[in-house]
């Protein structure tokens, strides 16, 4: 492990911004109805959907439309049947750019994916180009006022985790294996630390310097993140810090 993308600190960033927007009560409820679809709709049972239930919870979303969106997932309720898909592509300064999507039309989600790549100076892959580059990591980050680096790395230590960073100059950034994400993320909320994120995320397992490409690679995975179908975006361009605050 050699590096997170710092495509995550970015939306760290802007991430009051993106809040205010409509599209993220869209991404919220078909990721719980793909979690209730896949694994149940039991929040205690479904690890997938209680850490969506808690982010649409985070969000503000009425109780009322979780409880409909997990009832689509299990089918007690008529609703649109996505499909999860992964796009893999380069964008400027040959940065790898991994994507997971869900959608009810895949030949439309593909036909936009291809044409945002294009137009911000990438192009699609084939499967597999890129998604070996990444490997699938429990992440948590903390806010730096939210507990003691000292205390919190022993305790995620002790829990289970992989790594502890603090390079992020915002956050803890705990890296798990994804199969004891749980069990640290247990406890930490047993000590009252509080989260900013708790998630499976695909994670570079080497960064690459895309020097002044950097402006190009953010504008384009902003433009793809932007895109209602699009669950999350992943990306090994090392981009220099002073392009995050542009």
């Amino acid at each position: 492990m050699s590096g997170h993308s710092k495509w995550s600190t970015i939306k760290h960033k802007k991430g009051a911004a993106d809040a205010k927007r409509g599209r993220l009560f869209t991404k919220l409820i078909k990721e719980i109805t793909m979690s209730a679809k896949v694994g149940g709709g039991s929040v205690e049972s479904n690890p997938r959907l209680r850490s969506a239930v808690q982010a649409a919870k985070k969000a503000s979303m009425p109780s009322d439309n979780i409880d409909k969106a997990i009832k689509r997932g299990t089918g007690e309720l008529e609703g649109v049947s996505y499909e999860e898909v992964t796009y893999e592509g380069y964008g400027p300064g040959g940065a790898a750019i991994l994507i997971e999507a869900m959608t009810d039309n895949k030949n439309r989600t593909t036909a936009e994916i291809r044409h945002l790549l294009t137009k911000y100076g990438g192009n699609m892959a084939t499967a597999g180009a890129v998604a070996f580059q990444f490997s699938k990591k429990g992440y948590i980050a903390v806010e730096r006022s939210a507990a003691n680096e000292d205390s919190l790395m022993e305790l995620a230590l002790e829990a289970g985790a992989e790594d502890f960073r603090t390079d992020d100059g915002e956050v803890f950034e705990i890296i798990t294996d994804p199969g004891t994400l749980e069990a640290v993320k247990a406890k930490l909320e047993e000590k009252g630390i509080a989260m900013q994120t708790a998630e499976i995320q695909s994670i570079a397992q080497n960064m690459i310097a895309v020097e002044d490409k950097g402006p190009a690679l953010i504008k384009l995975l902003d433009m793809i993140e932007d895109n209602e179908d699009i669950q999350k975006v992943w990306s090994n361009g090392d981009i220099d810090e002073k392009y995050l605050e542009e």
